[in-house]
């Protein structure tokens, strides 16, 4: 458990009051915590701080959630990052898109912050 409690941890939204208080509930939990406000952002966040869990909205401006996981999964070094879709986007199309490009995990928003917590634990232990 220590190992998943020292877990790095990269949220990308960019609606501050929905990053601001998963950032806090992250801290909560003893993981180490980034936040990037767009696509960009991210992927040039993510080659020096190599997250084991990137929390990943699909709908942003400019580059959408799907096309920064392609780009993650093509990053060398980032192979072992698990990606968390966390979105309104919800329809069974999206969540399939959200497997095909990359993600673990496809959570819908409204979320449970118990639920986010264990699912993050999961794929921190399980991958």
């Amino acid at each position: 458990m220590g190992q998943i409690k020292s877990a790095k941890i990269l949220l990308v939204d960019d609606e501050p009051n929905i990053l601001v208080p998963i950032e806090f509930l992250m801290q909560q939990q003893g993981f180490e915590v980034r936040k990037a406000f767009s696509g960009q952002e991210a992927l040039d966040i993510l080659p020096g701080y190599k997250p084991d869990v990137v929390v990943l909205d699909v709908m942003m401006p400019g580059m959408d959630g799907f096309e920064v996981a392609k780009r993650i999964r093509k990053l060398p070094g980032l192979r072992h990052t698990r990606i968390l879709f966390l979105t309104a986007k919800g329809a069974e199309e999206d969540r399939m898109k959200g497997y095909s490009t990359g993600g673990e995990v496809y959570m819908t928003k409204p979320f449970d912050n118990d639920e986010l917590i264990q699912i993050v634990a999961e794929v921190l232990e399980f991958g």
